[in-house]
């Protein structure tokens, strides 16, 4: 270790490499270029929440497959993730394997969700999921809950990535002050990221938000290969990379890791449940809805499968690794921080990809290569943050209008009413997702989810809850409507009891032996996996003595999942 910080002539502190105006500039025309799609798409649309939603349904093989990867490919996969390895080494490293299973998915759930799609006019989960048991109003309220739960964390941790990135990108910039009031950087990134692509998927609708997600994808996809090369040729090729990081402690090589955090089955159900939840969640289920064809969803799965799984060991696996080799974590009284270069706070390990790139590739390539390179990956780590944004705030939009406020507010309102109110949506969420994330930055007290990692964890736990609900009608049907009412409720019920809000609630000491059961099955299982345990149990038994959707009703779904 020591002899790859002489060779790389850096310190305990990297000294800082001057970027100069060059982010800004880069920074600048991604975010015309973004702006532009937005107008082009609001210019080919139709005023109907349909066009809006869904694009008319027509998207081919590339949007498809690229909208699918960089929505499934945020803030959490460039920042969080790697954060993970850094932190606790190659056991987390197995993750990975979450990708093959998740490009299976689209395959076999896609194709069915988009026959019942077209066939039958959804828009929504809750529209087909509603609709096979028998069109409950709360049932239908319940699914698009578990939508708004993985939703709204998502867009808080792509929208604190813009924070991170823009200290990164500009740390010499100067407080801005604004309406009398004074804004450090991090707010300045917030802020700018937040309103960029509020705008864009306000003009555009599905069209914008597909557009920008194919140029974000090509770039988050070159990005990650480019910060792969680039570690591993920082410690000396292929070989020379290896051999140090099977060098790494001991406890950073093997389960569960040097924070003990994760067990074989924590992992193996993380990447099982996870993945799923990823896939059926509101932004990819109408990504499924707006394909042209369950070939189209079927050829996009099969580049998902292959093409993300590469880029993904390559561009996030390696980096984090090469960086727990250049930067190893410090141990400083019981708590393990990130090395002096990277941060200086248990929750600043996401910065590692960035601190990386940031230090060794204009040493590699030279600093006006290497500050162009660097600016390139930086504006495409922001850009896995934005189209996980958009998408997020788009189907958010859409769960509100369909389920909500057209089914239950104004039911006869017309199409341009509906598209407006889903824009109104996207403003709102918009900003709530930005006073929580300057609440926690302005706020000490104010930190249940500190890292990205955790936000994205919990996202998914919530998201998986519609699991049981989904493979039952898609393949099973052998459940109840009441059933299915009480399995999504005590498996949301579950997944809230393992995060920090019960006690932050009703206070610490109301739910002591409950934490504790909590701690110790969150230590061993994903969280998700252990509400899907809850939820199916429950859907199971009550659906045995409740009654199930008719013969007919039945009959018909099975009849439109066999037609294209």
């Amino acid at each position: 270790m020591e002899e790859v910080v002489e060779m790389l002539g850096i310190d305990s502190v990297m000294a800082s490499i001057d970027m100069g105006n060059t982010p800004l500039v880069i920074l600048g025309l991604y975010m015309i270029m973004l702006l532009s799609f937005g107008v082009i798409a609001y210019l080919r649309s139709k005023s109907s929440e349909e066009d809006f939603y869904l694009a008319g349904r027509g998207q081919g093989v590339l949007v498809t497959a690229l909208t699918i990867m960089a929505t499934m490919f945020s803030s959490a996969a460039m920042l969080g993730i790697p954060g993970l390895i850094y932190k606790d080494g190659l056991p987390f490293v197995f993750f990975a394997l979450n990708l093959p299973l998740s490009g299976a998915a689209v395959y076999a759930i896609g194709s069915r969700v988009w026959r019942l799609g077209k066939k039958r006019g959804y828009m929504t989960p809750a529209d087909l999921i509603s609709d096979y048991y028998g069109g409950s109003s709360l049932l239908r309220c319940l699914v698009a809950l578990t939508g708004a739960l993985y939703v709204i964390p998502y867009i808080v941790m792509q929208i604190k990535a813009g924070g991170y990135l823009a200290q990164r990108m500009f740390p010499d910039a100067e407080a801005v002050t604004l309406l009398g009031k004074n804004f450090a950087i991090f707010e300045v990134g917030v802020m700018a990221l937040s309103v960029l692509t509020m705008l864009y998927v306000l003009i555009g609708g599905m069209r914008s938000v597909a557009w920008t997600d194919v140029v974000q994808g090509l770039l988050l996809l070159s990005g990650m290969i480019i910060a792969g090369l680039a570690t591993v040729t920082a410690l000396g090729g292929p070989r020379s990379f290896f051999q140090e990081v099977t060098a790494l402690p001991p406890e950073a090589l093997s389960l569960p890791g040097p924070s003990g955090a994760w067990s074989p089955w924590k992992l193996m159900t993380i990447c099982m449940f996870a993945s799923l939840a990823t896939m059926i969640q509101p932004g990819q289920w109408i990504r499924y809805y707006a394909a042209r064809s369950t070939e189209t969803l079927k050829r996009s799965a099969l580049i998902f499968a292959i093409l993300l799984p590469i880029c993904f060991i390559f561009g996030v696996m390696l980096v984090a690794l090469g960086a727990r080799v250049i930067y190893p974590p410090i141990l400083e009284n019981g708590v393990l921080l990130p090395h002096p270069a990277i941060g200086t706070q248990s929750d600043e390990f996401d910065q590692v990809v960035i601190a990386l790139i940031q230090e060794h590739i204009p040493l590699l390539l030279g600093p006006a290569v290497g500050v162009v390179i660097v600016s390139l990956i930086l504006v495409a780590i922001m850009a896995a943050s934005m189209s996980t944004a958009d998408s997020n705030l788009h189907a958010l939009s859409a769960v509100l209008t369909r389920d909500v406020y057209d089914k239950f507010v104004r039911p006869n309102a017309s199409e341009r009413e509906k598209t407006w109110f889903g824009r109104a949506v996207i403003a709102v969420a918009t900003l709530l997702a930005l006073w929580l994330v300057m609440l926690g930055e302005n706020n000490p007290d104010f930190q249940p989810l500190a890292l990205i990692a955790q936000l994205m964890f919990v996202a998914m736990a919530f998201s998986c809850q519609l699991l049981p609900l989904a493979i039952d009608a898609l393949f099973v049907r052998k459940g109840s409507q009441t059933g299915a009412i009480c399995g999504i409720i005590a498996g949301i019920g579950t997944v809230f009891l393992f995060t920090p809000f019960p006690a932050l609630i009703f206070g610490e000491g109301s739910f002591s032996s409950l934490a504790q059961l909590t701690k110790v099955l969150s230590g061993l299982f994903d969280i998700g996996f252990c509400g899907f345990v809850v939820n199916t149990g429950v859907f199971a038994i009550v659906s045995k003595y409740t009654p199930s959707p008719s013969p007919e009703r039945v009959a018909a779904f099975e009849k439109d999942l066999k037609r294209d």
